[in-house]
């Protein structure tokens, strides 16, 4: 049980997050499940098999306390955090007189932020381990600018994060993967697109990167849906 890899997630009650520390068990890892909302929270890792493979820890990603005490807490209960999946976020309606300011200033802090304090708090652990693996969530909007999207914008930030971070720590053997997927079929829309993808075909993706051999850094994934044009 010690020897089994920890893996940190983010924005873990719901959609991707969910359905990568599902993943992640069947793939022999333990799971470190962090949201605020801890009763989704609670019961998804009773549903993994309860404390021997995973915890919930109720987490605001853009408050530098929670994030420092999340790793100590992947820290004190399994004793290792080898992995840290920064998957928080939230988008908002396009058009730049939509949405209230104080929604916007919300998925700021929680997109951009909230993911540099991720790495922060995760970083200087994977530095002194000499190893480690960060994975970010981005989006295909952190290619390409969508029309009146500031969303857009949080993830395009995101994106240049990532590469910062890898050029950051590429004479280590702390790996560094973007995961930018297209439209996917979760709570994240009001209203569900058709023919999107399942969050477990991104989970599967987040493992892919996960299980490959030490030498192998894989830095960027970007998947659609087969017919999405964009």
């Amino acid at each position: 049980m010690a020897d089994e890899p920890v893996l940190v997630i983010t924005g873990a009650s719901t959609g991707i997050g969910a359905a990568t520390a599902q993943r992640a068990v069947e793939f022999g890892h333990r799971v470190v499940l962090a949201a605020r909302s801890e009763d989704k929270l609670e019961a998804l890792a009773k549903e993994l098999g309860g404390d021997e493979k995973a915890i919930a820890v109720r987490c605001d990603v853009t408050s530098w306390d929670d994030q420092q005490a999340l790793v100590q807490a992947a820290l004190d209960r399994f004793g290792r955090m080898d992995s840290y999946f920064a998957n928080a976020g939230f988008g908002a309606k396009r058009g730049f007189l939509e949405e209230s300011v104080e929604h916007w200033k919300s998925m700021i802090d929680t997109n951009v932020l909230g993911c540099a304090l991720s790495i922060r708090a995760s970083l200087g652990h994977f530095k002194k381990l000499g190893a480690g693996h960060l994975i970010l969530t981005s989006s295909i909007a952190g290619r390409r600018a969508l029309p009146g999207s500031l969303y857009s914008a949080t993830k395009h930030a995101v994106t240049a994060m990532g590469e910062a971070l890898r050029q950051e720590i590429a004479e280590t053997d702390i790996k560094m993967t973007l995961i930018e997927p297209g439209a996917v079929d979760t709570p994240f829309f009001d209203n569900r697109p058709s023919g999107a993808l399942e969050p477990d075909d991104i989970a599967r993706a987040v493992m892919f990167a996960l299980t490959q051999p030490s030498h192998v850094d894989v830095n960027e994934m970007l998947i659609r849906p087969i017919h999405q044009p964009t």
